[in-house]
């Protein structure tokens, strides 16, 4: 079988979520900033751009529990082009907050945020558009051409509007007549809720319409995206509120059993994550539709498709509901090979997937990765914090995985080293022969330096940054997702050092 990446093209690239792009605004958005990246990325002979998930996020603000396996991100919508096309004006920015350039404040960009969508989707319905904008009904056309042809908004968009309804209650404990609607209850609703609903319709529209543009910006360059899914969805979700029988819970709405992962070295209670668990042989039955609709969906947003907690596929751990850890789950087998035999079959091509292969991994788990000619990945952090040999270490790369500094769950590369143990240290410069100076840029060489085909390191590595800066911390609910670069760091001689590495080693 082929491999996954193109074998002849060593791609190098830059880890960075939008939500972490500069600007006035509070939070990273599609506008000018985002474009100047790709900029950026193209004067540094970046060949490829990774991202995190770009769903709609809940509680936490964790682009890994969406509300939906489909919608966008609001908060990354620009407001600037809301300027441009007349919804919004100059005094609705009256009262906005003294946003740190360096860090998103998420309750504050959420309210003020919001509050401008509602005055643009307002304007809109209005037809109170600035008589300077010309384009007003070509824009209401293609609204009603994404509306008519999106098959999953009308569900994501109830649900969305239902939980405006209850005040954000999660939908297990709405009335049976939401919750579990029949045909009747559910038009009853969908009226109810209709001017509701176009909100999270007309601001899908809005993130699809400029997501689209800046992804063809990327493309038109040579750079490829990099796009993540998480395997499990949000309990609160519209994909489990909508389709409850492709998940095993009770007549309630309540999980028999959530996921997690099962005791290790790193915890002795394991990680309870509390996501449903799919019904697997519903899915067969179906031919995985929901699944495949979801992946060709998300290959429209990015070029190559990154799955989060890929053993998933192959054997998933199931703890009980109501548990407080995941010590007393168990093991239970996934459709993993059955799936990828028909997810193949289905594409009609080679799939530009690249599975997450981290942690605990059993030999089938390599297996199955293998046998569909899947990219893992290799992270160099862990090749240092284990003492032996081991398969993070570059002289044990091969062609078909993705090298990486470290990931959006790591520290920064700088934090890293200046945090682990001496004996880690010790290891990685005697390896590299380096006095540990200049760390992450010893780092970003080892990175592009490796066999593997594509080679990808966060941003914050780019611009030697410490712990301060990391982006999350596993285990830990507060404070992640949060760090933003500035403008004035994107220097010419970043993208020069930048440029020449990756030429050094063929990339």
């Amino acid at each position: 079988m082929e491999e996954n990446l193109d074998i002849e093209k060593r791609y190098a690239g830059i880890l960075l979520h939008p939500t972490s792009f500069p600007g006035p605004y509070g939070i990273g958005e599609l506008g000018k900033e985002a474009f100047e990246f790709v900029d950026f990325l193209e004067r540094s002979g970046m060949t490829a751009w990774q991202v995190l998930p770009l769903g709609h996020t809940g509680f936490g603000d964790s682009p890994y529990q969406p509300f939906s396996a489909f919608a966008g991100q609001p908060l990354i919508i620009s407001l600037d082009h809301l300027k441009e096309l007349g919804l919004l004006h100059n005094e609705d920015f009256a009262d906005m907050p003294q946003w740190n350039p360096e860090n998103i404040s998420y309750g504050e960009v959420i309210s003020f945020k919001t509050n401008l969508l509602h005055t643009a989707y307002e304007r809109f319905t209005d037809d109170a558009i600035d008589d300077s904008f010309s384009a007003d009904q070509e824009l209401m056309v293609r609204f009603g051409e994404f509306v008519e042809n999106t098959e999953w908004l009308k569900d994501y968009a109830l649900f969305m509007a239902g939980k405006d309804y209850h005040e954000g209650a999660p939908w297990y404990l709405w009335e049976d007549t939401l919750k579990n609607p029949n045909k009747k209850e559910r038009i009853k609703w969908e009226s109810k809720l209709a001017h509701e609903m176009g909100y999270y319709e007309f601001i899908q529209f809005l993130f699809f319409e400029e997501w689209a543009k800046l992804k063809k910006y990327a493309n038109d360059k040579g750079i490829p995206i990099i796009g993540d899914i998480p395997i499990f969805m949000a309990w609160d979700s519209a994909d489990v509120w909508a389709n409850k029988k492709l998940f095993q819970l009770d007549t309630k709405g309540y999980p028999k059993v959530v996921a997690g992962v099962p005791p290790d070295y790193f915890s002795a209670t394991g990680q309870l994550w509390g996501n449903p668990l799919y019904n697997w042989p519903e899915h067969q039955k179906t031919g995985y539709e929901w699944w495949f609709n979801r992946i060709k969906f998300q290959l429209q947003l990015t070029d190559f498709l990154r799955i989060d907690h890929f053993r998933g596929f192959d054997q998933y751990w199931a703890v009980p509901y109501g548990d407080t850890t995941a010590e007393n789950g168990k093991w239970v087998k996934a459709p993993g090979d059955n799936f990828f035999t028909a997810l193949e079959a289905t594409f009609g091509y080679h799939m530009p997937i690249i599975a997450e292969d981290l942690g605990e991994i059993d030999r089938s788990v390599v297996e199955l990765r293998d046998k569909f000619g899947l990219p893992g990945m290799k992270v160099l952090q862990f090749a240092f914090e284990n003492p032996n040999e081991n398969n993070f270490l570059p002289h044990n790369h091969v062609k078909n995985c993705v090298c990486y500094t470290g990931t959006h769950d790591n520290d920064t590369t700088l934090g890293w080293y200046k945090n682990c143990f001496e004996a880690s240290r010790d290891k990685l410069r005697r390896y590299y022969s380096t006095d540990g100076n200049d760390i992450d840029w010893v780092m970003i060489r080892a990175c592009f330096s490796s066999v593997a085909n594509m080679a990808i390191v966060p941003m914050q590595d780019v611009l030697e940054l410490d712990s301060w800066a990391r982006f999350n911390t596993p285990g830990v609910g507060e404070g992640n997702w949060a760090w933003r670069y500035k403008s004035e760091q994107l220097t010419k001689h970043l993208s020069d050092r930048l440029f020449e590495t990756a030429k050094m080693y063929g990339r």
